[in-house]
């Protein structure tokens, strides 16, 4: 069973970083905290930075049905398409049971599964990989290189991933972001930002002619060793896709909060 407090901690988590991310990437981004509904949404090709989320604990059947209306009715208002991030442990049972039908209502469709991951963890010792050189990420050629490796992971346009970081000031500066280089050439990445008292791990992704070597899980030690040297802080968490879930236990992190992303039905 999910403990509510876990559950919780992992919306508010994703809410305040998403907050930074989206106004990094347009000072004109939608940020908002609807009744029952947050959105923050850059509306810029990188549909990660296009999100919406519940953020009321209980929810029961009628409740759901009136959310997912809302949520939908924000997404179908923006020019680029994102996700609703629907976290299970918010929802009464029935409303858990009900979930794929009301969102069919709302005009919603399943996208893929998440998890809400958190631990107690750091610091960590200092990784070490024998195929990896770790860069921070400082220049717009870092950046580039990271929208890149997550456009390959995730199977996104690579003008939609750069047009998610190109440029931006936050990620060279004040996110944790590493690089991981095998032969000069970038083939995985990962980052830490610091949020509310915890480091938050985003944007995870490996070459996927480079998976299943422990690189995703070597650049994540990186990111979290520096976060957490810089910062002091010894609290985590993240939100794995289904590939990453395996990965982050081994470093510690315990899952918590089952999650469905869902996109607007064509």
């Amino acid at each position: 069973m999910t403990d509510l407090a876990d559950t919780i901690e992992s919306m508010r988590q994703l809410t305040t970083v998403w907050r930074a991310m989206v106004l990094d990437r347009t000072p004109e981004a939608d940020v908002r905290d609807l009744p029952g509904v947050a959105v923050r949404w850059a509306d810029c090709r990188f549909p990660f930075w296009n999100a919406v989320t519940l953020t009321e604990d209980g929810v029961d059947v009628p409740l759901l049905d009136a959310r997912l209306r809302q949520a939908a009715d924000v997404m179908r208002a923006k020019r680029q398409p994102g996700f609703l991030w629907l976290f299970e442990g918010l929802l009464g049972e029935d409303a858990r049971a009900e979930l794929p039908a009301a969102a069919e209502r709302a005009g919603l469709e399943y996208a893929f599964p998440g998890t809400g991951m958190a631990g107690d963890l750091l610091p960590v010792p200092e990784p070490r990989h024998p195929d990896l050189t770790f860069v921070r990420v400082t220049t717009d050629d870092h950046l580039r290189d990271y929208a890149d490796l997550n456009s390959l992971a995730y199977g996104f346009d690579p003008a939609a991933g750069r047009d998610g970081l190109a440029g931006s000031p936050l990620w060279k500066s004040e996110v944790f972001a590493f690089l991981g280089l095998r032969d000069g050439v970038p083939v995985t990445c990962a980052a830490a930002v610091e949020a509310d008292g915890r480091l938050f791990v985003a944007l995870v992704a490996t070459d996927p002619g480079h998976q299943r070597r422990g690189y995703g899980e070597a650049v994540t030690r990186r990111a979290l060793h520096e976060g957490a040297r810089a910062t002091g802080l010894t609290r985590a968490t993240l939100h794995a896709t289904e590939a990453g879930a395996p990965v982050y236990p081994r470093i510690g992190f315990v899952p918590n909060s089952p999650m469905r992303f869902y996109g607007l039905r064509p």
